[in-house]
């Protein structure tokens, strides 16, 4: 980890499974030892068919958020399969609608995993973000303010790089920053024997990798709206200015 001396903010405490904490020294703020809650990312993916790479794939990303500290819900094929497709002319929602629209609320940072079907997102996927609509009328609506990281599972790599930016569209346009690294993973040569383990390291890496980032961007906009509570004069200039350095720490 950086030096937190070299930034002039750093992350000097990090409990995974509790809190962090971050000191800081900037402008005219003083010493302060700010605590924020720790991250939920939650895990929207599959296919349906029980245990697919895709979820297998979305639950190796997930394990990358909690080696990082982050708390992980996972919605599986299963799950969406039993969500109603979106009608948003229809007022009533059914529980599984509302149990994902009040997960995605209180997401930190969310993690998507797709298959790739003839060069796009499946249905059933698209139909839970679709869902999300719900969420427009929010104080953060959509995606806004969360890390969003993209994975998906095709069978040849030209399918997936075509589907991963297409998510990584949909993604933006449902307000969401995505991750910088996105998964694309060709099961034509990798395997996903088990429901934690791939024939491929790499993979399990890049997999990793996109989990962490979730988490580690999650735990900075965290650090951003705890120094939005503080009483200082151009308070958001310096929430940003603190929120650059505590991502590049973290990251480190």
């Amino acid at each position: 980890m950086r030096d937190p001396a070299s930034t002039g903010c750093g992350v000097l405490a990090y409990e995974p499974v509790r809190q962090a904490r971050l000191h800081c020294t900037l402008g005219s703020i003083s010493l302060k030892s700010l605590e924020f809650r720790q991250p939920l990312v939650v895990g929207i993916g599959g296919t349906t068919r029980a245990a697919s790479s895709t979820e297998r794939a979305l639950r190796l990303a997930l394990r990358g958020a909690e080696a990082e500290g982050a708390r992980t819900r996972l919605f599986g094929g299963t799950f969406l399969h039993s969500l109603p497709h979106y009608a948003p002319e229809h007022g009533e929602r059914s529980a599984e609608q509302l149990e994902l629209i009040e997960a995605v609320r209180e997401a930190d940072a969310v993690i998507i995993a797709t298959p790739g079907y003839h060069g796009g997102v499946s249905g059933l996927v698209k139909n839970a973000l679709d869902t999300l609509e719900e969420l427009s009328d929010d104080k953060r609506p959509y995606l806004d303010g969360r890390a969003v990281g993209c994975v998906v599972t095709a069978y040849g790599w030209q399918g997936g790089g075509a589907v991963l930016t297409s998510l990584r569209s949909i993604v933006h346009a449902l307000r969401g920053w995505p991750t910088p690294y996105g998964a694309a993973v060709n099961s034509l040569e990798t395997r996903f024997e088990t429901i934690d383990s791939c024939s491929d390291p790499k993979v399990t890496e890049q997999l990793a990798t996109v989990g962490r980032q979730a988490a580690q961007f999650a735990l900075a906009f965290n650090a951003r709206d705890a120094l939005g509570d503080l009483d200082q004069p151009n308070e958001g200039s310096t929430a940003i200015a603190l929120t650059i350095s505590t991502i590049a720490t973290i990251a480190d």
